[in-house]
């Protein structure tokens, strides 16, 4: 470790004009894990989503040049390598290291062979001087299965299973590198009926493998993975995390790089999120649940919980022909909201997520059982409320709240269930604390007293905790997802306004 405060990493790599990889790509990853980056310039690349379509190399000898005066001044904790384009590079870059062993011993080198986009970005004369000069005073070396196919001289596609990952692995490490992270996002597979990608890690002192798994993420938008992975494994080295969980971690930052989009920037292969360990919040500080409110277009959320059939309740003036509709379809839409709980329960990817999510289930099955007792109040029997005809108001919104579960994940299924338990929350307290509100001879009193309880406000505190727990992982550091969650919420909110609607026109 440097006797700096913080720690550094020096990257050597190719600049990415595109801005998705290579250098930038690097200083993003450190920066963003809190580690100062200084960089040595290799080649520039004229390059964006869709290819590289120029490659300039920077002189061997300046190359050296940068090279030594940072490290002779400023120093590292570890040297991430990238793109090397000629021998004569990578000779000078080895010889260079050499001179200074104290400050090279954690080496990391991604051999950077062809560009995601499908471009070669090594000269086929430079693998030799690779795997000669370099790769004898790596650390460890993060190859893709291609790459590693390369070095190996092995025909592309010979690699197709973990076994063959192990043993590709091993025989890379006989090359010079004492550690070998074989990465298999080129090779999905699919275990327990799950798609994932498995990485392996061979560590050559102790003749040990380590594999991690990870889900395999659908996205054109890869654009610089390799050079992010070996950069944050750099700076995970550089503040002197071990070497397995070094690893570990910058395999989890990469994977929610590139869940967490930034959306599509260019039209081809786009970048991955470097920012996502920033926490850096599209909702300038709020929490998410109140910016997702707050961010409705104007006049919204108050068209729902001000709406003329919440104000008929809060008078008691609504006619009861209207909230008689209203009660049978509300039975109705219970048992598809049980649905869409059921739902979440299949989506969780914890124990406790799934256990919430039933529990929310068995509550809505009590919960229906007290509401027929409540319909009796107005007259209405059970097989009036079981066989009423559903509403197309109803059936729009119960069926765009499951759509947007089955087709999205557990955060999207949770924003179009939001506005209801929100929403009704909100007009629970509103309307029990409003002084306004008429409360003798009012026959919706009751109502009212039922969301403004207790155990309804612990429901709501509670969503609210998830959706803020969501949001954490799923949004904290992407705009564009933000966007999505928002406009889905703000769709539940408008169908949650026609629902209110349905019961004053009773159709």
């Amino acid at each position: 470790m440097s006797d700096k405060n913080i720690p550094i990493v020096m990257t050597i790599a190719g600049s990415d004009s595109g801005g998705g990889a290579g250098i930038q790509a690097d200083i993003k990853t450190l920066t963003s894990l809190h580690v100062y980056a200084t960089s040595v310039i290799t080649s520039v690349t004229s390059q964006n989503t869709h290819c590289v379509d120029g490659i300039h190399d920077i002189p061997a000898e300046f190359i050296k040049k940068q090279i030594t005066a940072v490290l002779s001044d400023i120093g590292s904790d570890a040297i991430k390598i990238g793109m090397l384009s000629s021998a004569s590079i990578i000779s000078q870059v080895a010889s260079c290291l050499r001179e200074f062993p104290q400050q090279a011993r954690h080496v990391v080198v991604d051999p950077v062979m062809i560009s995601t986009s499908g471009s070669r970005l090594l000269a086929a004369d430079a693998i030799h001087a690779l795997v000669n000069e370099l790769l004898p005073v790596t650390y460890i070396l993060t190859p893709n299965v291609p790459e590693a196919e390369i070095l190996l001289s092995l025909e592309s596609g010979a690699i197709q299973s973990v076994q063959d990952m192990r043993d590709a692995a091993k025989k890379l490490a006989e090359l010079g590198p004492k550690v070998v992270l074989l990465k298999g996002g080129h090779l999905p597979m699919t275990i327990k009926r799950e798609k994932l990608v498995v990485d392996v890690v061979y560590d050559a002192e102790s003749n040990t493998f380590h594999e991690i798994q990870n889900d395999f993420v659908e996205t054109k938008n890869t654009h610089g993975t390799g050079c992010t992975l070996s950069a944050a494994l750099a700076g995970y080295l550089a503040k002197g995390v071990e070497l397995k969980s070094a690893c570990e971690k910058a395999i989890r930052y990469v994977n929610i790089a590139i869940s967490q989009t930034l959306g599509n920037i260019g039209g081809g292969s786009g970048p991955i999120n470097h920012f996502h360990p920033l926490k850096w919040s599209p909702y300038e500080g709020k929490s998410f649940v109140t910016a997702v409110i707050d961010s409705l277009p104007e006049g919204v959320w108050s068209a729902f919980i001000d709406h003329p059939f919440v104000r008929g309740i809060a008078d008691g003036t609504l006619p009861v022909e209207s909230f008689v509709y209203y009660l049978k379809q509300d039975y109705l839409y219970l048992q598809h909201y049980a649905r869409a709980a059921a739902l979440a329960a299949y989506k969780g990817t914890t124990m406790e997520e799934i256990g919430a999510s039933a529990a929310i289930v068995a509550h809505i099955a009590e919960e229906s059982k007290l509401h027929i007792e409540y319909c009796a109040r107005f007259g209405i029997t059970k097989d009036e409320i079981i066989n009423a005809p559903e509403s197309v108001f109803n059936s729009a919104y119960t069926r765009y709240v499951l759509d947007k579960g089955t087709s999205g994940d557990l955060l999207d299924l949770r924003a179009a269930m939001a506005p209801c338990l929100l929403g009704y929350g909100e007009i629970g307290l509103k309307l029990f604390n409003d002084p306004a509100t008429k409360r003798e001879g009012n026959v919706y009193w009751d109502w009212i007293c039922q969301y403004a309880a207790d155990d309804f406000q612990a429901a709501v505190a509670s969503g609210i905790a998830e959706l803020e727990s969501l949001a954490e992982i799923h949004v904290s550091s992407s705009e564009a997802r933000f966007r999505d969650v928002r406009k889905t919420f703000e769709q539940g909110t408008r169908l949650e306004i026609m629902f209110w609607e349905m019961g004053i026109q009773r159709n």
